[in-house]
């Protein structure tokens, strides 16, 4: 079993569902992909979903980046983290807002943290999107009913997107 930041071995779920971590730390191979990635999505390439997230650290200033998928749902647009509490979503968290780069293009968003009930449905679209990059964080299968995430859903942070005007 993979040691994982977050893990409680002392921690009691209430529920049957299986154990999810507050943080998955990514292996030396993901960080190394990720930098790739985001070093090719901040230049202009990769999929139109994909895009490189900035944020400014709560405690250091330095602006922080990591390519994310970015998830479009009904006209409205959202950013989940499948690793759970990571540094970019503290920090998101703190500062209230991120940009999203991609090539040239820079947008900046204010972040709408969505509620536990609403997250179920967004996550099992995100998954079905996704899930060939993100079913291993997930204990939840693809192809599973919105109900079948409900109990892991407190684990998953999830946000709408909402842009900020141009100064």
């Amino acid at each position: 079993m993979a040691r994982v930041a977050g893990d409680d071995p002392n921690q009691q779920g209430l529920s049957a569902a299986p154990a999810v971590p507050g943080f998955l730390e990514p292996k030396p191979i993901e960080k190394f992909f990720n930098r790739a990635f985001g070093l090719l999505v901040g230049l202009g390439i990769g999929p139109g979903y994909m895009y490189l997230l900035q944020v400014r650290g709560r405690k250091s200033g330095r602006v922080y980046a990591t390519p994310v998928n970015v998830l479009d749902v009904e006209g409205k647009r959202y950013l989940v983290a499948p690793r759970g509490r990571t540094q970019w979503v503290r920090n998101a968290e703190a500062l209230g807002q991120i940009t999203l780069k991609k090539g040239r293009s820079r947008q900046t968003f204010r972040l709408r943290p969505i509620p536990n009930g609403e997250k179920p449905e967004l996550l099992k679209i995100y998954l079905e999107r996704f899930v060939t990059a993100v079913q291993r964080y997930f204990p939840v299968k693809a192809g599973s009913p919105p109900q079948a995430f409900r109990d892991v859903a407190p684990t998953y942070p999830v946000f709408e997107l909402q842009p900020v005007g141009k100064p």
